[in-house]
């Protein structure tokens, strides 16, 4: 079984990062972009077929160490 997890930055906590990606799409440009938040995609290969499981467990690895729950949020994708 194969999964993503997506961690971003929760909404309220500021993103320099994500200020400077859209600073940098405007000066190329691209006067349309807005806010930019960036964030990061992790990709999981989960061995078994037990879809309730994976996800628990993988919920169990993001609060662990796959993000900072304190300033970041996930979502799970399984596939």
């Amino acid at each position: 079984m194969k999964a993503r997890v997506f961690v971003t930055l929760k909404n309220g906590v500021l993103d320099p990062q994500g200020k400077a990606i859209g600073h940098a799409l405007n000066g190329l440009g691209f006067p349309q972009v807005g806010e930019v938040r960036q964030g990061k995609l992790i990709e999981l290969e989960i061995a078994g077929s037990d879809a309730d499981k994976a996800r628990a467990d993988i919920k169990a690895m993001c609060e662990k160490l796959l993000a900072n729950t304190v300033i970041e949020k996930y979502e799970i994708e399984l596939k």
